[in-house]
């Protein structure tokens, strides 16, 4: 069982381990290991506990569904909340994290969270600048194309999707925010 004091199983045979798995025991001089005088049986390790104590789950906390519980100590920070949150919510409590449908519904989560927070900086004192915040300007003076092409670089295969991405939803939302305001200022008869 996880996170108890003891040690799970039993150690293989070393002999064993070497033919099987090629450069196995390149660590075994216990010099070579910083960890080794903890490993002995017997050694006090300070433990007050089998098993440490469990903090209190609270509602809404998730846990996938193949761990019997959480671990005994987790994060608080940054509760699951609104229509992101119901995502990952799903995520966790139908799909195993071996499994493809667990991560794409974390990351849309992620990606509806996103969205959220750029019509919130939208409507706020001080919205988003998405130019000068992509990092555009410090590729000035640093020669931006002849470092991007017949250098090998991965990036340059999405290059061509990355303006899509990081001005579309900003293009999409001067529009419906220009029809809400024409719709609002313009009478029906003069449309």
């Amino acid at each position: 069982m996880p996170y108890t004091a003891d040690k799970p199983g039993q150690t293989p045979d070393p002999d064993e381990l070497r033919r099987r798995i090629p450069g196995w025991g390149a660590d075994l001089d216990p010099a070579d290991r910083p960890a080794f005088p903890r490993e002995q049986p017997g050694i006090e390790t300070g433990a007050h506990w089998d098993i440490p104590e469990q903090q209190p789950e609270g509602a809404g906390r998730e846990r996938s569904i193949e761990h019997q519980r959480l671990t005994p100590v987790f994060g608080t920070a940054q509760p699951l909340h609104g229509l992101s949150g119901v995502i990952r919510r799903i995520a966790y409590a139908r799909y195993s994290e071996g499994q493809t449908p667990h991560w794409m519904l974390l990351i849309l989560g992620d990606r509806v969270e996103s969205a959220g927070a750029h019509v919130r900086s939208l409507f706020s004192r001080h919205p988003d600048d998405p130019i000068t915040q992509s990092g555009v300007f410090g590729e000035r003076g640093r020669r931006p194309l002849t470092s991007r092409f017949g250098r090998g670089r991965v990036d340059t295969k999405h290059a061509w999707l990355d303006p899509l991405l990081v001005l579309g939803p900003w293009v999409v939302a001067a529009v419906v925010v220009f029809r809400i305001a024409r719709a609002a200022l313009v009478p029906a008869s003069r449309r």
